[in-house]
């Protein structure tokens, strides 16, 4: 890292640092400090108006914090919901700062809540709001409405917002300012609110604090109520599902990856990339955690949205591995050269380049969870299983082609393991879905690529100097996303040459607990320069099978520690670096369904005495 870097650094928290909460349209990240560093406006793939974890000066942010020094700061959870408590402890006096975004149908309504409450003593904090539009491209202007509320708006295109508040609020020329000294017992609320005209009148401050705050909690808590899970990991599984939920439209059904844009998976690197849009892979396996977990609803909005991409489609083939929310796109990559990106670390991108890859892999993705929804929820139509038939016979007739894989590498297309594994279980599933519904399908046609794929997988792909199934057909790349060939029931947890696969991971890929999907220090080649940090998601597919292998001492063991790397609120990034650090988007879903398969896997097994 350059001097600049380091001199950058401080102004910087540590990712994990952060809280998430949402409305089902949108999230923000409030840091352990209390100040709202990154909020998309009011959409997840929306233009940011508060981006300070991208760039400290020119992103924007929402800040409260004591006037004085010596605080010591605790956050945490209201339970069993995503309202964020951040607690202000000093000799001098105790306060409470509540976040949260009410859950509401329609994204522009979106809100943003922020009450102060003194428990005991006295104490003075002052509050500045400094919105950015566009990333950080326009600043707003401020125009002071009345004493407690100040009016921001920017171009004609983009929605106004109000700032209110029961205490005094000063507009400047950068944003809203005030202090203010709260004793014990007294509170200040302010509601930064989308509105879609001037004139609009909103309920008063007080409903925000009270009636609605209730109603959000009312609401976080019969949802997580729904859970079926009653596993030794309750507390854990519920923050990952509700952070699941937090990062999937309640309007379109869609999930997206994660919450951020451009974090880094190398500090000071250049792997920074968008992952606020939705991929079908990463729905598909977020669906199937929200059906294992007993949130049908969530499963029934996700198909719905893929049965809209699938009338889409003038060709099966033509089916995009990632969309926005909303079913669309155009995600065309872009450089934010005006951020200096976290920590240093640029470029700062936008829409993403993957979305013109050609992925193989999806297709047995997407059949997997139509397959788990048919079994666990409501049936699938004949209309859909015609989409869906179209889509397997596509995979039947060109599950030889290559791709760029499941981590979208940037050197080319190759015939990749596990976009094989995947072809597989498109026909697998699908050959079960036509067998247990009596669908009309080529079903002997469909077996008979099965099995060549099997085979094709079992003696092509396995590198007998690496005693290991490889990344590719002739590489002798080892790769995590081999994890999955026990997980999709390819091959039994018990067969040798999967023994021997999973000795080479732990012996090439493996940090303790923490995974690699590979090393480009080992011949592998992904396009790009630098290194990244190890991939949450491939840690607990390990987990997971060593459950599956028997291995219980061990797996229960590892899964420990990797909870030990949650942050504070039990959250996850994409990555975590050898020094423990959460790198990379965050929370990313990935990492949080794989958990709650990881943790689903362990108490079956312990369950049922299986060592």
């Amino acid at each position: 890292m350059d001097n600049t870097q380091q001199k950058r650094a401080p102004d910087y928290l540590p990712i994990a640092d952060y809280g998430i909460i949402g409305n089902l349209h949108t999230v923000a990240l409030v840091s352990r400090e209390g100040s709202i560093d990154y909020l998309p406006f009011t959409r997840f793939d929306s233009p940011t108006i508060f981006a300070a974890l991208l760039d400290h000066e020119k992103g924007g942010r929402f800040q409260i914090c004591p006037a004085e020094d010596n605080i010591r700061i605790k956050q945490l959870y209201l339970p069993d919901t995503a309202i964020l408590l951040t607690r202000f402890l000093s000799e001098t006096g105790m306060a409470e700062l509540t976040d949260y975004m009410p859950v509401r149908d329609e994204e522009e309504g979106c809100a943003l809540v922020r009450t102060l409450r003194c428990i005991r003593g006295d104490l003075l904090f002052n509050m500045k709001c400094t919105p950015r539009f566009n990333y950080g491209r326009e600043q707003p202007g401020f125009h002071q409405e009345s004493d407690t509320t100040v009016l921001i708006s920017g171009r004609a295109s983009r929605l106004p917002i109000r700032l209110r508040s029961n205490t005094q609020l000063e507009a400047r020329k950068d944003g809203v300012y005030t202090s203010f000294r709260l004793s014990e017992g007294e509170q200040v609320t302010f509601v930064m609110e989308a509105i879609k005209e001037v004139e609009d009148l909103s309920r008063p401050v007080a409903f925000f604090q009270g009636v609605l705050l209730q109603k959000t909690m009312d609401f976080w808590g019969s949802w997580i109520n729904q859970t079926t899970y009653d596993g030794r990991w309750q507390s854990t599984v519920r923050r990952s599902a509700i952070t699941l939920k937090l990062l999937t439209s309640s309007k379109y059904g869609s999930t997206v990856a994660a919450a951020t844009f451009g974090l880094p998976e190398e500090m000071g690197g250049a792997r920074n990339w968008d992952y606020r849009y939705t991929w079908v892979r990463d729905s598909a396996f977020s669906m199937y955690a929200f059906l294992r977990l007993g949130f049908r609803e969530e499963a029934r909005a996700f198909i719905r949205w893929i049965i809209d991409r699938c009338k889409e489609l003038d060709h099966a083939g033509n089916l995009r591995l990632v969309y926005r929310v909303d079913g669309t796109d155009s995600l065309e990559e872009e450089t934010l050269d005006h951020l200096e990106g976290y920590r240093g670390s640029r470029p700062v991108r936008i829409g993403n380049g993957a979305a013109t890859q050609y992925q193989l892999d999806i297709f047995g993705e997407l059949i997997d969870t139509v397959y788990l929804y048919n079994r666990y929820d409501s049936s699938i139509t004949f209309e859909f299983w015609q989409e869906l038939r179209e889509i397997i016979d596509y995979v039947s007739e060109n599950w030889r082609r290559k791709g760029h894989g499941i981590w979208e590498v940037r050197s080319g297309e190759q015939e990749f393991l596990h976009s094989k594994l995947m072809c597989w279980v498109a026909l697998d599933r699908g050959i079960r879905i036509a067998r247990d519904r009596s669908f009309p399908a080529p079903k002997e046609k469909w077996r008979k690529v099965r099995n060549e794929i099997y085979e094709d997988i079992y003696y092509n792909f396995w590198n007998e100097d690496k005693q290991a199934f490889t990344q590719a057909r002739g590489s002798d790349v080892i790769d995590a996303s081999a994890l999955l060939i026990p997980i999709v029931r390819l091959l039994s947890p018990y067969e040798k040459r999967w023994q021997s696969t999973l000795k080479a991971i732990e012996e090439e890929l493996s940090a303790d607990t923490l995974i690699y999907r590979y090393r480009t220090t080992a011949g592998a080649e992904d396009g790009l320069e630098g290194e990244e940090g190890t991939f949450s998601l491939c840690s607990f597919w390990y987990i997971e099978n060593l459950a599956k292998a028997g291995q219980l001492n061990k797996a229960r063991l590892y899964f420990e520690k990797m909870l030990g790397y949650a942050n504070h609120l039990g959250l996850f990034s994409e990555m975590i670096a050898l020094n423990g650090e959460q790198v990379g988007n965050f929370p990313q879903a990935f990492t949080h369904l794989s958990l709650i398969s990881a943790a689903l896997q362990l108490d079956y097994m312990l369950d049922n005495g299986v060592h």
